[in-house]
């Protein structure tokens, strides 16, 4: 995971801003994009124009950087590959199952845990490459934390399922839901790791609602990347 420091991007994008689409200039991000690259050995970048559905794409023979439409979720097992997800709250949630050298990377907010699509993720990676989800290993990225989660129309917004969730008073653990999501689709406990940073109470990353409670809701996207090394 990537924090927001050490790009090229203006205020209010600066500097490591990954996201397109949001008012930064896309030379700006160019640039950002290929210092990620070259940082973590990678030939190729990919990236999904999230729109918090349940889209999940396999990518394979990619021979360029790209950005994928109407998607939420990245696999593949193309060494040199880099999944990225753009995110100012929500989670990334990055796979790896190192028996079939398989990677993944999700998208999840709120709407993703009520879909489950890290559930509809690791399906495909079954069908796809014959994953056994007990080799999986997974980590859930800065995001919003439980301490900032507020959600004043989760019965409107969030299945009945969800709401146990909540802590305290309209505030819920997102943290937790993507956990036990991760666990009832038959990766152990053990193979878990939350970062357990919020991204709105820590200005080492962008936050989509520290924007908003402090002016127009303008900012960066930080990153989630996975991938696999090239051989050799």
């Amino acid at each position: 995971m990537l924090n927001r420091h050490g790009g090229v991007s203006k205020k209010p994008y600066d500097s490591l801003n990954l996201g397109l689409y949001v008012g930064d200039r896309n030379e700006d991000v160019a640039r950002n994009r290929r210092s990620v690259k070259h940082l973590l050995g990678l030939t190729h970048l990919v990236s999904a124009r999230q729109v918090h559905g349940t889209g999940i794409k396999v990518v394979e023979d990619i021979s360029a950087d790209v950005e994928i439409d109407n998607c939420d979720a990245l696999v593949t097992s193309q060494p040199g590959v880099g999944l990225l997800i753009q995110q100012a709250d929500c989670q990334a949630v990055l796979l790896h199952d190192p028996i079939r050298h398989v990677v993944a990377a999700i998208h999840c907010g709120w709407r993703g845990s009520v879909a489950n699509i890290i559930a509809r993720t690791i399906t495909s990676m079954q069908l796809h490459f014959g994953v056994e989800p007990p080799n999986l290993r997974g980590v859930i990225s800065p995001s919003l934390g439980p301490c900032c989660a507020e959600f004043v129309n989760f019965r409107s917004e969030l299945p009945p399922g969800l709401h146990r969730y909540q802590w305290k008073r309209n505030y819920f653990d997102f943290w937790k839901i993507s956990r036990d999501q991760l666990q009832q689709a038959g990766v152990p406990d053990r193979q878990i790791d939350i970062t357990g940073i919020c991204t709105c109470c820590s200005l080492d990353f962008f936050s989509y609602r520290r924007a908003v409670k402090e002016g127009n809701g303008v900012t960066g996207r930080n990153g989630s990347v996975i991938g696999l090394p090239m051989s050799g």
